[in-house]
């Protein structure tokens, strides 16, 4: 025996590399009881937790063939049943999953049960007809699939035993999961619907007296200066190209500059002298995504409420500042101010008298995109100018343009 193996260096070393692997050893097993799970309990939550969530985004997109085709493979290993169909309000299958497909004629038939009394409906083999002997199939349970109280579909277990309370509370667990993902789609859709709506409404409130004013200021060139006329309607039309365009609800905080510009060059031709723009923007923060027309309306109340009435005119101040996680823009005015509660007062009633054009519009859809921190803060006074200031997150999901 070579003696360096009987060595007390050797000896120590290799006593060390013992200790470690052992040591090693231990951690690993440790590990594996640490993450790994421990009881068929454990699995099965974990496999129904994976199985909802690939379900989720189609459901979410609403209740239509290729949404119940995509999630209802997946319901069905929830139940473990031989075939699992989804109806929608006219009863016929949007989708069908499994075997025993020549049994959608009783679905369907339990399926309007259920429509037209809103309750879940159970069939035994006893009441369905089926001529093939080999058929695995011994009963159906129909559940309501609703949204806001309203029945809008059913969900069919077509079972291979005779069902009883147990698959009929499972089948009713799985629709109530499926219910509350279509309730969260009509919601989305719902917002998507009303922030569309603003939009429009906005355009409407905008539109008449701006384009009148625009016109009439393009029309007092045409003779004198026929070139600043061209070029003035140029911008007309560019402005009225960007704020009816059917292209999306959020734009980024550039394009929206743009457009301010276009229509601030419109008003400094009508305004003249009287009418003095600054405009300070920190360039890193010319992505962010905001709604369509959040600015340019808070502008517009500036120059029509703030300095159109100051015979000397006066100085309109945007800003957009670069901090953190956010953006924070100011739109402000050194004119004639507003009597805080007068203002809220007229907010109340702008979709009725047009004042202070759209400031409750972009505040509603500020805080419907952003949340309801995120809404406009106005200082103002009689005789103290007006000061308009929001925050900008740089990211928030589902916000993008």
């Amino acid at each position: 025996m070579p003696g360096w193996l009987t060595s007390p260096t050797f000896l120590v070393v290799l006593g060390v590399v013992v200790v470690l692997v052992v040591a090693g050893i231990v951690v690993y097993q440790r590990f594996r009881r640490r993450h790994a799970f421990a009881s068929p309990l454990e699995r099965a939550t974990f496999s129904t937790l994976h199985t909802v969530s690939l379900a989720a985004p189609a459901l979410r997109e609403g209740l239509s063939e290729s949404s119940a085709q995509f999630a209802v493979p997946y319901l069905r290993t929830l139940l473990d049943t031989e075939a699992l169909s989804m109806t929608a309000a006219d009863c016929i299958p949007l989708a069908w999953d499994g075997e025993a497909e020549h049994h959608n004629l009783d679905v369907r038939f339990y399926a309007e049960k259920v429509m037209k009394t809103g309750r879940q409906q159970m069939a035994s083999r006893r009441d369905i007809e089926c001529g093939d002997d080999r058929c695995p199939v011994k009963g159906i349970v129909v559940v309501p699939l609703e949204v806001d109280g309203n029945v809008v579909g059913t969900l069919a277990a077509v079972s291979g035993e005779t069902p009883g309370p147990v698959l009929l509370r499972a089948t009713a667990e799985v629709a109530r999961y499926v219910s509350s993902q279509l309730e969260l789609a009509d919601l989305d859709d719902s917002r998507d619907r009303l922030n569309r709506a603003e939009v429009r409404a906005l355009r409407a409130q905008i539109s008449p007296h701006f384009i009148y004013n625009a016109l009439n200021t393009v029309a007092s060139f045409i003779r004198t200066d026929p070139e600043r006329a061209r070029e003035l309607l140029m911008e007309f039309a560019d402005f009225t190209r960007y704020s009816f365009r059917q292209a999306g609800e959020y734009t980024t905080l550039a394009e929206e500059l743009k457009n301010i510009d276009r229509y601030l060059m419109l008003e400094r031709a009508r305004f003249g002298n009287r009418l003095s723009v600054k405009v300070q923007v920190a360039p890193e923060v010319l992505s962010v995504v905001l709604p369509f027309l959040a600015l340019q309306p808070l502008v517009e109340n500036a120059v029509r409420h703030g300095l159109a009435g100051k015979v000397e005119g006066g100085t309109v101040t945007l800003t957009a500042e670069d901090s953190a996680s956010e953006c924070l823009i100011t739109v402000e005015d050194n004119g004639v101010g507003m009597d805080p509660q007068a203002l809220r007062e007229d907010n109340r009633d702008a979709h009725l008298s047009g004042a202070h054009v759209g400031l409750g519009n972009v505040d509603d859809r500020m805080r419907s995109a952003f949340g309801p921190d995120y809404g406009l803060v106005v200082e103002t006074e009689r005789g103290a100018g007006t000061k308009i200031s929001l925050r900008v997150p740089k990211f928030r999901a589902g916000v993008r343009v």
